[in-house]
């Protein structure tokens, strides 16, 4: 009988992988407004939308994304909502058109005629420099050389003062990580990293990107699997950006788990708990018409 019972406590984390299950109603009404808040240089305006007034902004930090001078700037806050009792962290990279056509963004916030044009110009998204190198990650694998400078940066701009500082003020609140297409990227390390770290206990972490690009390889996705319980990867229909780096390119990059998926009505949703299941996106053939790749539609 006793290890009938044991086998049956081995299995629930099985059975039951996440402590926060995957919420429509936080992702449609509130994370995807902390996305969105990033590319603003007021992140209040569009947080107390999602959050009625009631989240406190610590601080934006904007840094450049590259080792070298290029312009492109990456960004990201810290905020408390203390009616959801929640510490959240929140990543974009840059705006710059040239960087949306190599990540292959479908930017649900603008330049879709640039973005058009350039996709007629057939540049290759699959061989950005922004993926071709990468870097070891503290957690184990290898990363985007790109998304671990752009995160680090940041994070060492104040980020990590503005975090510890939440953190020991608000011990008991969950920590929400999120950020869209290169910002989703950054949100997967950050939250691998505070993990890592021990930062952070793994019931009270809760990540959620939109459209995210692959961010590192096998070994990588698979320390993301381990550390962060609750990671959610929200794609949409035919969007292309979550399929950029190729599946195997440049070091073999790799998703990690779990993708929700969107149909193109945005009524319902499927969760694939593999890392690279074929019953979600990766049925989908890439679409590069941009029309299909708006993440929510209210």
């Amino acid at each position: 009988m006793l290890p009938k019972i044991f086998l049956i406590y081995l299995l629930i984390p099985l059975i039951y992988p996440h402590s926060i299950p995957y919420s429509d109603q936080l992702s449609r009404h509130k994370l995807i407004y902390a996305a969105i808040a990033a590319y603003g240089t007021v992140p209040r305006y569009c947080m107390d939308r999602g959050f009625n007034d009631t989240a406190e902004i610590k601080r934006q930090i904007t840094v450049s994304c590259d080792t070298v001078d290029s312009g492109d700037t990456c960004s990201g806050f810290t905020a408390v909502s203390h009616e959801d009792e929640a510490i959240l962290m929140v990543f974009r990279g840059t705006t710059s058109t040239e960087q949306l056509i190599v990540e292959g963004a479908e930017t649900v916030f603008g330049r879709q005629d640039q973005l058009r044009m350039c996709v007629r110009s057939h540049l290759d998204i699959q061989t950005s420099v922004h993926t071709k190198f990468q870097t070891p990650w503290p957690s184990g694998g290898f990363v985007s050389e790109y998304f671990s400078n752009a995160f680090f940066k940041i994070w060492s701009s104040g980020m990590k003062d503005d975090f510890n500082g939440l953190i020991s003020k608000y011990p008991g609140y969950q920590v929400w990580v999120t950020g869209h297409s290169l910002g989703g990227a950054m949100a997967s390390l950050a939250a691998s990293y505070l993990r890592f770290n021990r930062l952070v206990s793994s019931e009270n972490l809760l990540l959620v990107t939109f459209g995210q690009p692959r961010t590192g390889n096998l070994t990588y996705a698979q320390s993301v699997d381990t550390l962060v319980d609750n990671a959610y990867r929200i794609t949409h229909s035919h969007d292309p950006v979550p399929h950029v780096p190729g599946k195997g390119h440049h070091g073999g990059y790799w998703h990690h788990k779990s993708e929700v998926f969107y149909n193109q009505k945005m009524t319902g949703w499927e969760i694939c708990e593999e890392d690279e299941g074929q019953r979600c996106s990766n049925a989908n053939a890439v679409d590069l018409s941009f029309e299909t790749s708006t993440i929510w539609q209210n």
